[in-house]
């Protein structure tokens, strides 16, 4: 079970963060202080900390979530200058904490406890040992899986369109890993977990004395993705100054690093996701229409699982399996009337959601996972 170390002065922060974590099946430890935080440290083992951004930062040798109240760029900066691996801002987005503990466990393997592993964590995942299938026989995955085929040796620009939880990243992770480049690095950018002030400096990279807190040079992710892939998730969040330089990184292969006057000649090949209406962002005037062109050479959309119900019995068997594996507990079987129930559900979700109440009926059913447990704990 992945154990969590939560670092605030604040009790309510403590408690309500604990109680959805446990909840969510994860294990928690609370410290209101950095020396009990290092004491704990000392005598158990933990798989990352989340930690309130108004306290001090210190390395203490974890993967760490910064919580700010009061976001601002320097606080951002310095977090991840401490090796943070996402910075968010209060009131929390649960949905985004949650992916960024989860995606932990997906790339690591339990025994890789070491900071300088969880510092290339932060920069470059490794997909081969973390990507998982894509799951279905329906006509519409069959769709985005020829998609997959026939683009992926091409160096072509992709747009992954789809609602959220419908797995465009693993889409993204498969264009990668069946391309040319798929030995060279794929690093991820969630656009709208980024603030607007530091997406900049994520992308290209900045220099020494660039701006407060950049006491060091540091290299973006289109630098960290030379010779790989660059996928840009949310990039309907980008604010429209990022845009313009992104869309010269593009056009020219060319990036500048923030403080910086010298170019520097990257080869990447671009994957970008959106959950947006693209189109109608154009409209409103939120998103480039060029910098879209750019993007957009080719578009796979990313059925929602409510286009797609035939393959939900085929997910629930996969996500059992992996559950049960992961959790280290015997296989739970499931009943066909059980099946029928959730194939039934709205799964406004999609995927991720489907995944989490599969997670939940595993915990709370007994031997088997019947139509009445469905019922009961299934909330969606």
């Amino acid at each position: 079970m992945t154990k969590i170390l939560i670092l605030s002065p604040s009790k309510s922060m403590l408690n309500s963060l604990a109680e959805r974590l446990r909840f969510e099946n994860f294990s928690t430890a609370e410290a209101d202080s950095l020396p009990s935080a290092t004491e704990m440290c000392r005598t158990a083992t933990f798989d990352a900390a989340i930690v309130d951004g108004d306290m001090e930062l210190a390395d203490i040798g974890l993967p760490t979530i910064v919580v700010a109240r009061k976001p601002n760029v320097d606080s951002a900066v310095e977090a991840l200058r401490h090796g943070a691996i996402d910075y968010l801002s209060a009131p929390i987005d649960m949905n985004r904490l949650l992916s960024s503990l989860r995606s932990l466990h997906a790339e690591d393997d339990a025994t890789e406890r070491e900071p300088q592993h969880r510092v290339v964590r932060h920069t470059s995942r490794r997909t081969n040992c973390a990507t998982q299938p894509i799951i279905g026989r329906s006509e519409a995955i069959e769709h985005v899986r020829r998609m997959i085929r026939r683009v992926a040796p091409s160096d072509a620009r992709v747009l992954v369109l789809g609602e959220n939880g419908t797995g465009k990243e693993l889409v993204a992770r498969w264009l990668h890993l069946k391309s040319s480049r798929s030995a060279a690095p794929f690093v991820e950018v969630n656009c709208a977990a980024i603030p607007a002030e530091l997406i900049e400096s994520e992308l290209f990279g900045h220099e020494k004395g660039s701006f407060t807190s950049a006491v060091k040079q540091r290299k973006g992710k289109f630098e960290l993705a030379d010779g790989g892939t660059l996928f840009m998730d949310e990039i309907g969040d980008m604010s429209l100054s990022a845009q313009a330089k992104v869309l010269r990184a593009l056009q020219e292969n060319k990036i500048t690093r923030v403080g910086g006057d010298r170019d520097i000649a990257v080869d990447v090949r671009v994957v970008a996701a959106t959950n947006k209406d693209i189109r109608h962002e154009i409209e409103l005037g939120h998103f480039r229409e060029d910098l879209y062109h750019r993007l957009s050479v080719i578009e796979i959309d990313v059925p929602p699982l409510r286009e797609r119900r035939e393959d939900i019995s085929l997910l629930v068997e996969h996500f059992i399996e992996e559950v049960c594996s992961r959790q280290n507990v015997e296989r739970k079987g499931i009943d066909a009337d059980a099946i029928e129930l959730l194939c039934s559900r709205p799964w406004t979700g999609n995927i991720r959601e489907l995944h989490n109440v599969v997670e939940r009926l595993i915990i709370l059913s007994d031997e088997r996972i019947d139509a009445d447990c469905v019922r009961r704990y299934c909330r969606c």
